[in-house]
């Protein structure tokens, strides 16, 4: 199989960012500054929009999404937006706001579950903590990004002495007792707090009374790496659904003269069913869609015209055929790595593609002359949803599902292809054409 050098080097970005995007608000950050270096300018919720013909913008809200825009030349109720929409978080397990203790003089940290890992992947890896911390400071409270770069903890797995039938049933951890990781040596409880809170201080040059909460996940600290005879395909953590939150962006980057207005959306808390003020289930984009329309003037109607002349496709990774157990697959719907982007379609509208959306899609990837598969799930097998039906939904604005094929969805470790990354970099840059 052939890949391009322009392939590689998409991939090897997408790799960079995984890399240096261990937390939603690491990623939202990442995206932000990439953002900045192409001319966007950086909006605050709490503050007045006003914007120039052809600007472009974005605003954060509350570290873990971001959403970016580009006015287009033409007038929003005739050619409405070009919406793409992602999520900046991935499966884990997260620490607990009291979770340093002491068990028989080791140090560990409970941890609580976030979504739906495959938790036996989190064993015997190399783990560190990454996310924000929230500390006070003489000017009021601050909250700072932090990242450990080393292997502070581990779950180290039983020894199959002890569990005989691990390979017949399974490893299954108890997600309460299971999972709490070893970090050190400590004599008692407290030692093993002042240990956890002196290492994130040390890292943040601050006092450890400083210290005032956080939102802190663990992650793998192994690079991104190609694999493969001839190296094409990808593993890293976080490709679900890092990949589609850096497509997008490389996408709208690369855009010019755009004559609908784009928009590139990427939330928080899809993994935990996207309810909160940062999820796709919130008024984030609402919100933003609502003071455009307001700030270049458009009247209700004109507004609700926009609406019906946009198109909105939300980006989420795919299930690749996996040759091991064909019988968890629909039989006329395996997808493959490396043969282009997946149309997901589902009767009970866990997926938002309908046969419309579908064949639109199917436009954009024949304009940049990309594959395009279609995946449904086998019928008796609970399938997963997107926040293609959310924004459906609140928007009204017509909607499809789609993503691209990997293996080992929700591991540590995640694996995908990489001419499936450039061909979705490609098909998504002729959505915001369009």
């Amino acid at each position: 199989m052939q890949v391009s050098v322009e392939a590689r080097q998409h991939a090897q970005a997408l790799l960079d960012f995984i890399d240096q995007s261990p937390s939603p608000w690491h990623a939202v950050e990442n995206v932000a500054n990439q953002l900045k270096a192409h001319g966007f300018k950086n909006l605050r919720e709490n503050e007045p929009w006003q914007f120039k013909k052809g600007g472009k913008y974005f605003v954060v809200r509350d570290g873990g999404s971001i959403i970016a825009f580009a006015l287009g030349q033409a007038a929003l109720a005739e050619s409405g937006f070009r919406i793409l929409g992602a999520h900046t978080d991935s499966p884990g397990l997260r620490l607990k706001p009291k979770a340093a203790y002491s068990t028989e003089g080791l140090a560990q940290l409970g941890v609580e579950v976030y979504g739906g890992p495959i938790l036996a992947t989190f064993t015997d890896r190399d783990l560190s903590l990454a996310g924000r911390v929230v500390i006070q400071t003489t000017q009021g409270l601050e909250s700072r990004l932090i990242r450990i770069d080393q292997a502070i903890a581990r779950l180290p797995n039983l020894a199959i002495h002890m569990n005989r039938e691990v390979n017949e049933k399974g490893l299954v951890l108890n997600k309460q007792t299971g999972l709490p990781l070893i970090f050190g040596h400590a004599a008692n409880s407290d030692t093993a707090k002042q240990l956890l809170n002196e290492t994130l201080a040390g890292k943040l040059a601050i006092p450890a009374s400083a210290i005032v909460s956080w939102d802190l996940a663990f992650y793998d600290i192994q690079k991104g790496s190609f694999w493969g005879l001839e190296q094409e395909f990808i593993a890293d953590s976080q490709l679900d659904n890092l990949a589609s939150c850096h497509a997008g962006l490389e996408a709208l980057l690369s855009s010019e003269t755009l004559q609908a207005t784009a928009i590139c959306a990427l939330f928080d808390h899809e993994e935990v069913g996207s309810e909160s003020a940062t999820g796709a289930g919130g008024s984030f984009l609402l919100d933003v869609i609502e003071r455009i329309c307001h700030s270049t003037g458009l009247t209700q109607e004109d507004k609700l015209r926009s609406f019906a002349n946009s198109f909105f496709i939300s980006a989420d990774m795919a299930h690749a055929f996996h040759p091991n157990h064909a019988g968890s697959y629909e039989p006329c719907h395996h997808v493959k790595v490396n043969h282009g982007p997946v149309i997901k379609t589902n009767a009970n509208q866990r997926y938002s593609t309908n046969a419309v959306t579908a064949a639109r899609f199917i436009q954009l990837c024949d304009k940049a002359g990309a594959p395009y598969q279609q995946y449904a799930h086998r019928t008796d097998l609970g399938c997963g949803s997107t926040i293609g039906p959310i924004m459906a939904a609140q928007l009204g604005i017509a909607t499809v599902d789609v993503g691209n094929p990997m293996w080992a969805m929700h591991s540590i470790r995640e694996s995908a292809g990489v001419l499936d990354h450039a061909a979705m970099i490609a098909v998504l840059k002729q959505h915001f054409l369009a």
